[in-house]
């Protein structure tokens, strides 16, 4: 019993070991980036790396497309391949840095913003440390003889200070309850038919039909992409409403120089 407490504990501590090893050593500042270029003009933001390991660090900068999916998360997609694309209009300089241990350095980020678009567009930058291998110890794959430690990604969005292209809609509220849920829950469509990157905010409202006494039920925050459209989740308490009949609402506001949009249903709470 003994010996198995103390086999126990030291798989325990070579785990932490090895962890502790893994961890991330080193940071990136700032990590969401917005230009807001007008056609035709250049702008330039750095990014600071912080290199808080105890020993010499390389770190390579590049860049990848993402797309919005209904579900709201943001998939990586080659680079360069995406209606929005910044890539193509974006230079990195240096894009391959060697650090000393607790170095802080910068790395410069240009965009020329394309004449005659007026388009929003976006793409990541990916920071990856990097360490060299011997031949021995270099995998067959990593044909530069260097292999990727950890990585953080910086999101980059440029869009004409001039563009003011807001517009969005909400639609096609319905319930999705199962009898087995303890909740009620409710789904709606959510379209960014314009062309900037807006900041939402959707509210579940149920007004008596009887008494026309409103009550807020839910408030969820959310960022669409041009050309989006998401399917977001609603649900309120079967029990935060007395009986009758009721209207429901999901109310968008998607910024303080736009109307709000709403759609709604009726439901009987019994």
């Amino acid at each position: 019993m003994k010996q198995t407490l103390l086999n126990f504990i030291s798989t325990i501590l070579l785990l932490m070991v090895i962890l502790n090893n893994n961890a991330q050593d080193f940071e990136v500042s700032p990590v969401i980036m917005k230009f807001n270029a007008e056609p035709g003009q250049t702008q330039t933001i750095p990014i600071n790396i912080f290199n808080h390991s105890n020993k010499k660090s390389s770190f390579s900068i590049g860049l990848s497309d993402f797309v919005q999916n209904k579900e709201g998360k943001l998939v990586e997609m080659p680079t360069a391949t995406t209606e929005h694309s910044l890539a193509n209009w974006i230079s990195i300089n240096p894009p391959f840095i060697e650090m000393k241990p607790n170095e802080q350095r910068q790395i410069i980020v240009s965009i020329q913003a394309p004449v005659g678009d007026y388009s929003t567009k976006w793409t990541n930058i990916y920071v990856r440390s990097t360490a060299e291998q011997t031949a021995l110890l270099a995998d067959k794959k990593v044909q530069t003889g260097l292999a990727v430690q950890g990585q953080i990604i910086v999101r980059v969005y440029q869009s004409p200070k001039s563009n003011i292209n807001y517009r969005m809609k909400i639609t096609g509220l319905s319930e999705i309850s199962l009898a087995t849920d303890s909740i009620r829950r409710f789904k709606a469509i959510v379209d960014n038919l314009g062309d900037k990157i807006s900041d939402c905010k959707v509210t579940l409202l149920a007004s008596d039909l009887s008494t026309a006494e409103e009550i807020k039920l839910q408030v969820i925050k959310l960022k669409a992409f041009p050309d989006s459209q998401l399917e977001i989740k609603l649900q309120m308490a079967k029990n935060a409403l007395p009986k009758g009949k009721y209207a429901i609402a999901a109310i968008l506001d998607y910024g303080s120089q736009s109307n709000l949009e709403g759609t709604q249903m009726t439901i009987t709470v019994d």
